[in-house]
């Protein structure tokens, strides 16, 4: 049999590879990563990068031990010794806590936003948009408590996935208040669900005794129809006065810089870190589940982490796989990768080597190719535009004696004689009137 890679795992291939579909396109996940830096940066966000593993403590922690993600789905990496193990990242957020506080980042102006790309792992049954190892694009700002934060990180978010050519999304916005507010909320579902326990699933009569507030995010179908039936009273009835003051501020910021949004009431976070505003991002095109990204305060993080001082944070990720779906739904087309700005071919063999030192140098502008061996005219433009080049530099006997290159533009088929010296002024002409697509967007 022949070997395959691994179930719940994509290749991400180059542009022209047979079979290629929008989500094993490597130019299309570099396109996310690049708009998505772009927004970011220009907001003063920074990049940080993290293992793709971590003590099993932080993610535990970070994650919530009673989670599925905790009991059914993480990737454990065992080796010999007796240390407690590592743990494949599941999500980025605990990382990046625990980064800022082990290097010191506190000393960095506040509040500190930070960014995040790579791989995340999840033992979970593969299916579309849903995969064992996935792509995120993670953003988290640390240092602040201001509404203000707050509303600038959901429009970010819209900001990202509207410059990705996204139209048909949706912000669906809670809060879950504070952690008084959550405990009369959870003391108020335990009374309620309690009489009818025997109804409701082994993981719901679990997160009942733990945290009654992950009944109403869960999966069972039961539990659902028991939720509805009860009549259950959203969180945002619960919140107090300095919660509900802070969701106003946060809903007065959007509606000032025209970010839509619909109230949402039956979000809610699970963990006792989570505080005041929660999100979600939807998109009908993916399906039932349309969520394509969830973010929220947490604000409670730090200390669960063991830092003896607070760090308020709020962020967000969205998988890069799930969004390739949304895209594909809303006919987004991602550009293809740039081909080289030039190709240089000697048309006989003794200058094969002066086509390659020629190349190189003009490597210092743009990217550069060139022929191998010596080949004709016919065969050198052909294998050129199968490379997506714009511009042929062609090298005889002729060109070396003058010390020029006869560059073709592949586009006009116009032909000019370009002295050797000048090649790179000529480049850095051509790459001025033709920014790249991410420069347009």
């Amino acid at each position: 049999m022949a070997i395959q890679r691994p179930k719940g795992t994509q290749d991400h291939l180059p542009d022209g590879s047979p079979k290629l579909g929008l989500d094993t396109r490597a130019a299309a996940f570099h396109f996310i990563r690049e708009t998505a830096r772009r927004v970011l940066e220009r907001a003063g966000a920074q990049q940080i990068d993290t293992p793709i593993f971590e003590d099993a403590e932080v993610v535990k922690r970070g994650v919530g031990g009673s989670t599925d993600i905790v009991r059914k789905e993480m990737f454990t990496v065992y080796y010999f010794g007796d240390h407690g193990g590592f743990i494949l990242r599941p999500e980025a957020t605990a990382g990046v806590v625990r980064a800022y506080l082990q290097n010191g980042l506190k000393q960095l102006p506040a509040p500190l936003k930070l960014w995040l790309h790579g791989p995340m792992f999840r033992a979970e049954n593969v299916q579309k948009g849903r995969l064992r190892q996935f792509h995120q694009v993670d953003y988290e700002v640390l240092g602040s408590t201001d509404p203000l934060v707050d509303a600038e990180t959901i429009s970010l978010l819209v900001d990202v996935v509207r410059a990705l050519g996204l139209k048909q999304v949706k912000v669906k916005l809670g809060s879950i208040g504070d952690p008084e507010d959550r405990e009369a909320y959870n003391a108020y579902l335990r009374d309620l669900f309690t009489p009818h326990v025997d109804r409701l699933s082994d993981d719901g009569r679990a997160r009942l005794e733990r945290n009654p507030m992950r009944i109403l995010d869960g999966k069972a179908p039961g539990d659902q129809e028991l939720i509805a039936e009860l009549g259950v009273k959203p969180m945002l009835d619960f919140l107090g006065e300095g919660a509900r003051a802070h969701f106003e501020q946060v809903r007065a910021y959007l509606d000032a810089w025209d970010v839509a949004y619909d109230i949402d009431p039956s979000i809610v976070r699970g963990l006792d870190y989570y505080r005041r505003t929660a999100w979600e991002l939807h998109h009908e095109g993916v399906g039932a589940k349309s969520a394509l990204c969830g973010g929220g305060r947490y604000d409670g993080l730090a200390q669960e982490l063991g830092s003896k001082d607070p760090v308020p944070g709020i962020g967000w990720a969205f998988g890069m796989e799930r969004l390739l779906l949304a895209m594909e739904a809303d006919g987004v087309v991602i550009p293809e990768s740039d081909g080289p700005l030039l190709y240089v071919a000697a048309l006989d063999d003794a200058n094969v080597g002066h086509a390659a030192t020629v190349a190189m140098t003009a490597r210092q502008v743009a990217r550069t190719e060139f022929a191998y061996k010596a080949m004709k005219p016919g065969n050198v433009f052909r294998d050129a535009e199968r490379r997506r080049a714009r511009f042929v530099a062609l090298i005889g006997s002729d060109e070396v004696e003058q010390d020029t290159l006869t560059v073709k533009n592949l586009a006009t088929g116009q032909q000019t004689t370009v002295p050797t010296r000048d090649l790179l002024a000529f480049l850095k002409g051509q790459l001025a009137l033709t920014p790249t697509p991410l420069e347009n967007a």
